[in-house]
Parts: C-alpha cells; sequence; structure tokens
C-alpha cells in the first residue's frame, strides 16, 4: 500500500478555501491537471455518493465518488471508481484547519493506493507533485486571481477592461451644513489597486453618523467628499493582495473612512465581508452599522446579564430597535424613551417592556419608579447633550452609562465628582475601533449574522430612497420621523 501526504499554507481564509473545496466539481476552476468535468446523473456536487467524470489535460480519465463530506471538521473523502491510470483502490482525504491568525488556512491532502509493480514511485511522484503540490498552487493562483465581473446593464459576456474605471454616481457633501449640501452626480469608480475592491453597491445605508459628518460635527471628510460609512453589493474586481474576496461575492461593510453614497466604490478590502446565503443585501445594507454597534455595546462595552435593567434612548431608532431586541432575548428589563405613541407602540414590540414617550428628555423619574429606585444598571445613549442631567440620576450605584452618539449634541465636559456620586462608568465607545482587526470584525459579523438568523434581531425597512433621494433621507432622519433602518438604492 502506498501512501501519499502533502500540506500546505494557503493565503486565504478558511471560508473560502472550503466554500471551493467542498463543491466536488469545483476543480475545473483551480487545478491546473484536469480539463473537463461533470457530476453524472445531475446530482448536486456536494452530495454524499455523488460521481464526477473529469479528463486529465494529458487525456487520462477518471471517475471518483464523493465518500464523506464535513462542513463542521472541514474534511471530505472520496475514492477512485476508475481511470486510464493504473491508481488501485484509491482513496484520498483533503482536511483544512484555521491558522491562528484566521486569514490563512492549513490545507493537509492524502492518500493511499496500490500500483503495478515497478511503477509505485512514478505514481506516487504524480499524485504528490501533479496532483496535490499542482493543486495547491492552482488553487492560490484561482484565489490571487482579478477577473472583472458584468456591470450592471452591460451586455452579456462584455467585462471591463483591466484598468478601467468605471461609470457610476454618487453623492457629494459640496460644504458642511444642513441636508442641502448633499449634491447628486457622476463619480467614476477606479480600478482597484493593491489591497483594494471594487463593489457594485445594491443598497446603502443610513445613520445618524453620515449627520455629524454632513454638518461637520466629526470632521471626518473635508468638501467636497462622499459621506456614508455602510453599503452592501457585489464585487466587480479585486487588486492584488487580496485573498478572502472574489469577483461575483456578495458583501457588505460598515467601516470608516466615509465614501458608501455611490452606486460603484472601490476602497480598502480589509474592512468588507462576505455575506451569507441567507442574507440579502437590502437587509445587509440596514443591519451592519447598526447590528454590529448592538452587538459591541451588549456585549463587550457592556456585556448584559440576565435579570439588568438596560435602558435604551431612541429605542424606535435603528441601533435602538436592535439594542431592545437583543437585550430582551439576553433576559434584562429592557425601559427605552421614544419620541411619539407610534414609536412606543413599535419600541413595544422589540421588547421593550416600558417604552417613555420623552420629547422633553424627562425620563430619570419613571426609570426609578419602574425599578422600585434603583434605576438602570446600563444606559445606552445616543443623545448626548440633552439626556446627561437625566442620565446621571436613572443610573443604578455602580452604572454604566454608555454614551455612543451625540443626536441632541456633544457632551460638555464631565466633572469627576458627577460620576463619584453613585459609583458610575462613563463610556464613550467607537464600533470602529472594536472591528480594527479582521479577526474581531469577522466574529462581530458573524454573531450578528446568527442574532439575525435565529430571529433575535429583525431587520424591517420601512424607509427606501433613491440615492438621488439621500438629502429627503437625512431630513426624514433629523426631523425624527423615521423608525428602524433607513437605505437608499442606487
Amino acid at each position: 500500500m502506498i501512501r501519499v501526504t502533502r500540506s500546505a499554507v494557503i493565503d486565504a481564509p478558511i471560508e473560502r478555501v472550503w466554500a471551493l473545496l467542498r463543491d466536488f466539481n469545483s476543480h475545473t476552476a483551480w487545478h491546473p491537471v484536469v480539463a473537463e468535468s461533470q457530476i453524472e446523473g445531475g446530482e448536486p456536487s456536494d452530495q454524499i455518493g455523488c460521481v464526477r467524470r473529469f479528463t486529465l489535460r494529458d487525456g487520462n480519465r477518471i471517475r471518483e465518488q464523493l465518500l464523506s463530506l464535513s462542513d463542521r471538521d472541514h474534511v471530505s473523502t472520496y475514492c477512485i471508481l476508475d481511470a486510464s491510470v493504473p491508481l488501485r483502490r484509491y482513496v484520498a482525504t483533503l482536511q483544512l484547519k484555521r491558522v491562528t491568525d484566521g486569514e490563512r488556512t492549513f490545507w493537509h491532502w492524502q492518500s493511499t493506493f496500490d500500483a503495478p509493480p515497478g511503477r509505485e514511485r512514478e505514481l506516487a511522484e504524480m499524485v504528490g507533485t501533479e496532483v496535490y503540490e499542482g493543486g495547491f498552487e492552482g488553487l492560490r493562483a484561482y484565489l490571487r486571481r482579478a477577473r472583472p465581473a458584468p456591470a450592471r446593464g452591460a451586455a452579456s459576456g462584455r467585462t471591463l477592461a483591466a484598468g478601467s474605471p468605471m461609470p457610476a454616481q454618487g453623492v457629494v457633501v459640496s460644504a458642511f451644513g444642513g441636508p442641502e449640501v448633499l449634491r447628486h452626480q457622476a463619480l467614476p469608480a477606479p480600478s482597484p489597486g493593491p489591497g483594494e475592491v471594487r463593489i457594485r453597491q445594491t443598497a446603502v445605508g443610513v445613520n445618524y453618523i453620515d449627520v455629524y459628518v454632513r454638518s461637520g460635527a466629526y470632521r471626518m471628510i473635508e468638501p467636497p467628499a462622499v459621506p456614508g460609512m455602510e453599503a452592501a453589493g457585489v464585487v466587480v474586481d479585486v487588486g492584488e493582495r487580496v485573498a478572502h474576496l472574489l469577483p461575483g461575492d456578495r458583501v457588505a461593510y460598515a467601516c470608516a473612512p466615509p465614501g458608501a453614497y455611490v452606486s460603484v466604490r472601490t476602497m480598502p478590502a480589509d474592512q468588507v465581508v462576505v455575506l451569507p446565503d441567507d442574507v440579502d443585501e437590502e437587509t445587509a445594507a440596514a443591519l451592519m452599522l447598526k447590528g454590529m454597534t448592538a452587538a459591541y455595546l451588549l456585549h463587550r462595552t457592556h456585556r448584559v446579564r440576565a435579570g439588568e435593567t438596560v435602558l435604551v434612548h431612541a429605542a424606535a431608532g435603528g441601533v435602538g430597535l436592535f439594542l431592545c431586541q437583543w437585550a430582551h432575548a439576553l433576559g434584562a428589563q429592557v425601559i427605552g424613551t421614544v419620541s411619539s405613541d407610534e414609536k412606543a407602540r413599535l419600541a413595544r414590540a422589540s421588547g421593550c417592556e416600558l417604552p417613555l414617550v420623552a420629547q422633553d428628555y424627562r425620563f430619570a423619574a419613571a426609570v426609578r419608579a419602574a425599578t422600585n429606585g434603583r434605576g438602570a444598571d446600563v444606559i445606552y445613549d445616543g443623545l448626548g447633550r440633552a439626556a446627561m442631567a437625566e442620565n446621571l440620576d436613572a443610573l443604578a450605584l455602580c452604572g454604566h452609562w454608555v454614551s455612543y452618539g451625540q443626536a441632541s449634541g456633544p457632551l460638555p465636559s464631565i466633572e469627576p465628582e458627577a460620576l463619584s456620586a453613585r459609583s458610575t462608568t462613563l463610556t464613550r465607545p467607537v464600533l470602529f475601533h472594536y472591528t480594527a482587526e479582521r479577526a474581531a470584525l469577522n466574529e462581530i459579523a458573524r454573531q450578528t449574522f446568527e442574532a439575525l438568523r435565529t430571529r433575535i434581531l429583525r431587520v424591517e425597512l420601512r424607509h427606501r430612497y433613491p440615492l438621488a433621494a439621500a438629502a429627503e433621507a437625512h431630513r426624514d432622519l433629523e426631523g425624527r420621523g423615521t423608525t428602524g433602518p433607513l437605505v437608499l438604492l442606487p
């Protein structure tokens, strides 16, 4: 019995590599010795027992059968049924393991077989070098390849020439100011450079941070410049040194720097994640920034425990609804502030047990009454200045005030004595610090998608606008006339 073993490290996340290798018929795309292949009987290419019939470039023909496939362990086993190459009783197993940094994959490939007397060395060398080592290099080349995907509306079979800018439209902040400074205009997207990706965007998320950027409260741009931190779409092409994305991937992101209000965007690839098959692009554009914000606020900034009392400001807003839903699922008592009876009904339907209509930012007394005088263990505050005094009064001893936004204006300086009166902890967190490392981004995104999949989070899109109507979306958002997420459609 002959045993051949080879191993390699692939510069791509395990999810990317496994997505290819679990497809029993994918080798025509990446293996250099395979000329053509098909699954017999039209069966799915990941079905146990399916048979692939393929031809090698040297003319040899082989039929192989998939014996086992484990998505949990990233292992597959297959055997040769018959072949023009004399590999007898051939059984092979490939297994993937995640490299510690999370962005690379260890691939172990081995097989056992018999060979005719005198041909043992020849066939062992062929399997080890041409099949296994050639396969490693072929997959690496496939993952590095940047093949443009057809642009929307392009004629069938036509693709962009390498290095070509792509016609696109976008919204520009012409000067710091109100919604009227948002101008819609042509903004071609350049070809991606090293470490970059070009995305044809199908939905763009609108968030309150976009208002801060547009007004100049957050100096993250210098006009004229494009705002927006969140979008979803389809990869057109990628630059060199991008291994975790391929043309045609459905993707999303929520990250700095601004620049999302465009129909096509060229941007750094390291903050872009591949969407699960069960998450559509509009949902992703409404979910990424707000859902990941809820994830890090509830599970990292302050780890909410069952039985705690949580106060959520703007509980019917984009982030507020997710905070209510998720905190309720964690077993917390959820109190929220809203600006109308309609929003109170929506917040209550999302797990907020006590929605308080507090247009004048008076809520502390009601919070204390609802908690037998104790107060809230944690306050998630996207309001800022106007809620400051009431927040301090509404907190329990050793309570945690998490100030993640400033819709009513930035917080003034707070004297330490104001916090020490109840041993209050004040935190001013930023999502992008929590997702700066790809491993952390992947984990928070995974946690967010899982919360959507298990119905902890529910995305209800009530507000859709054409990209050209971004100014109208900003007016509605600032006027507190919206509930839940807003998206722009290029």
